[in-house]
């Protein structure tokens, strides 16, 4: 609701405000320079062990507009529709459609990969200077590391300990890359739970007729090592990893002259690093 006061005094174009079901996340929506909509939200609906999303008889707490405060917690709403006679435990839960035959660390599942977070997002701008400007100065996120690609700067933001969860990136990039003219969502990122996964998830992809972006250089993603990027039916990117590097106490990222050297034939292993698997680690269960 802060965050709603701030950007109308700093005149940032607010898309809506309110809370959204399904997802019960509330939020303010706000455009970023190029038209870009972010979403800054709180208390995101979490799906438990039986799967169930919340019943649609629940979507009465939705708003349309900023709420007044307080609100009555989550837990007193859960209550409150079940003295509704609401159902609770009505709504979707997802069936797999694959049958589990992949050993994914010891569990069954139906892909030899778990994706087990959301990773950065590159966006394709029109201006980098003044697109980091929104995000670093109305937004508050902070410049990691920046590089050149054919004579392009390229901007890597972060907002906590990882080396960046957004890159800006100029549009004229996207024709050389190869990349799809009709958006301007450069990459999303998807973390993987290992190396091991990531190796199988490229295989599995491909034998699938997933199409592969082999040709994008490591000054696009600094930060992170072994990488691939595959392509959906629509020509989006998804950034495939398995490793972020971590900044520490001090704020800088680590030389490049001590970070991993990636090279054309992926080994089987690799050697740790000091900030392998230190970010918040997925603990599963893993499906």
């Amino acid at each position: 609701m802060e965050a709603h006061s701030y950007f109308h005094e700093r005149k940032v174009p607010i898309q809506r405000v309110g809370r959204d079901m399904p997802g019960s996340n509330w939020h303010v929506y706000v455009y970023d320079p190029d038209g870009h909509t972010n979403e800054l939200y709180y208390g995101i609906e979490q799906v438990g062990w039986n799967g169930v999303s919340k019943p649609v008889e629940m979507y009465y707490r939705g708003f349309r507009d900023k709420p007044l405060l307080p609100q009555m917690s989550e837990s007193a709403e859960v209550s409150e529709a079940r003295d509704k006679g609401i159902d609770i435990f009505s709504d979707h839960r997802f069936q797999e459609s694959l049958p589990a035959r992949y050993d994914v660390e010891g569990v069954l599942l139906p892909r030899p990969f778990k994706i087990t977070k959301i990773g950065p997002v590159g966006l394709f701008v029109a201006d980098v200077d003044k697109a980091e400007a929104f995000y670093t100065q109305r937004l508050g996120f902070v410049n990691s590391e920046e590089s050149v690609y054919q004579g392009a700067r390229c901007v890597f933001l972060r907002c906590g300990t990882e080396h960046h969860s957004l890159g800006l990136f100029p549009k004229e990039l996207r024709r050389s890359l190869g990349l799809s003219e009709h958006t301007t969502c450069m990459s999303f990122g998807v973390e993987l739970g290992s190396y091991e996964q990531l190796r199988q998830a490229v295989a599995f992809l491909k034998t699938q007729g997933v199409r592969f972006i082999d040709a994008v250089p490591p000054e696009l993603y600094p930060g992170i090592d072994y990488c691939a990027f595959a392509l959906d039916p629509d020509g989006h990117c998804l950034q495939l990893y398995y490793y972020m590097e971590q900044i520490g106490w001090d704020g800088k990222v680590r030389p490049q002259s001590q970070r991993r050297v990636i090279y054309g034939e992926w080994p089987e292993a690799l050697e740790p690093l000091s900030d392998t698997y230190v970010d918040q680690v997925f603990q599963g269960p893993l499906g």
